[in-house]
């Protein structure tokens, strides 16, 4: 995986080789974003059940997989991806340790293959809501490093400028951990789409002005009524984008789609070291003793949501009715 924390300075390649090492590098942000998280839990699995068979396997399924899901709990495709590995697992306790091994690889892989044709289904489906030209206000980091290679909200933008659209970038900076001035600004300057960077408190002005078609953000966890967490911010870009009368878009693989969540309320929501806030580069810069709350996502209550986009289709409200329908397939 690349480590994230290096860009955009270095692009520096992290190789995971135990299933410890992959719930490290999902706990300190080596690889982070809730598609991706969930690819890399498939394979973290796949390598902790390596030389193992039988009830054997099945016992320390139980210890990888709890190992896995305490890295990072708000992203929902994390548990999603663990889930789905338990069950080829139990289909297949009968196979030895080396093809049993394989098969769990096998399965990881097609966790991954999916992703990336999920996250190019929803780009087409998103590219068909922007204008000609289009100006897209996004937060974070919802593009190829934060999936299995496309990106969900980067994803709609790269399908509309594959479409032949003439598309533009505003990017949030995105505190703390400045993934929109490191990562997506990093992802867009390489395929060449003009990108211009914001601070978070800049979002304001940049709607009042005009000229912002649309703000396209990704999603951790979708409830079954449309509340949507992502990263934290993203709450009042929503309500921003609805006082400047501008459409507010999530782009959402079903696999981060939470059913059984039925609002926001539901949905645990990260809390991460106070450090992040009051230190910066490894240097101090809140005073000694100051308290710190550093919530890593919020939730932006449906709605505030104009549409949904998923690899079947998008989604409006009622989003209950809409994303069940989407989310079953019918």
């Amino acid at each position: 995986m690349i480590d994230q924390r290096a860009l955009p300075a270095r692009e520096v390649i992290c190789v995971c080789r135990d299933y410890r090492a992959v719930a490290d590098a999902i706990r300190r942000m080596v690889i982070r974003g809730a598609p991706a998280v969930g690819v890399a839990a498939a394979m973290g699995v796949a390598l902790g059940l390596r030389g193992f068979s039988g009830e054997k396997a099945r016992a320390r399924f139980a210890k990888v997989a709890a190992t896995l899901r305490a890295t990072r709990p708000t992203g929902v495709n994390l548990a999603w991806a663990i889930e789905r590995m338990g069950r080829v697992l139990e289909l297949n306790l009968n196979l030895d340790a080396e093809r049993l091994f394989r098969r769990m690889r096998d399965e990881a892989l097609a966790v991954q293959r999916e992703d990336l044709a999920a996250n190019r289904a929803l780009g087409r489906y998103g590219a068909a809501l922007l204008s000609d030209p289009a100006t897209v206000l996004t937060h974070c980091n919802a593009g190829a490093l934060a999936t299995a290679g496309y990106g969900t909200a980067l994803g709609v933008i790269r399908a509309a400028r594959e479409a032949g659209k003439r598309v533009r970038v505003i990017a949030d900076e995105t505190r703390p951990f400045l993934q929109g001035s490191r990562l997506t600004a990093w992802e867009l300057r390489k395929d060449r789409i003009p990108v211009t960077v914001i601070a978070d408190s800049g979002a304001a002005s940049a709607l009042s002005r005009g000229g912002i078609s649309c703000v396209i953000v990704g999603t951790d966890r979708t409830a079954a009524n449309g509340d949507v967490a992502n990263k934290i911010g993203t709450y009042p870009l929503a309500v921003l984008a609805r006082r400047h009368h501008v459409p507010f878009y999530v782009a959402a693989p079903l696999s981060s789609i939470d059913l059984a969540s039925k609002s926001g309320a539901e949905i645990p929501i990260e809390e991460r070291a106070g450090s992040e806030l009051t230190e910066f580069g490894g240097r101090r810069i809140a005073p000694q003793g100051v308290a710190a709350f550093n919530p890593a996502f919020d939730i932006t209550p449906a709605e505030l949501v104009t549409a949904i986009i998923t690899e079947r289709g998008v989604a409006f409200p009622p989003f209950k009715r809409s994303l069940a329908r989407l989310k079953r397939g019918a």
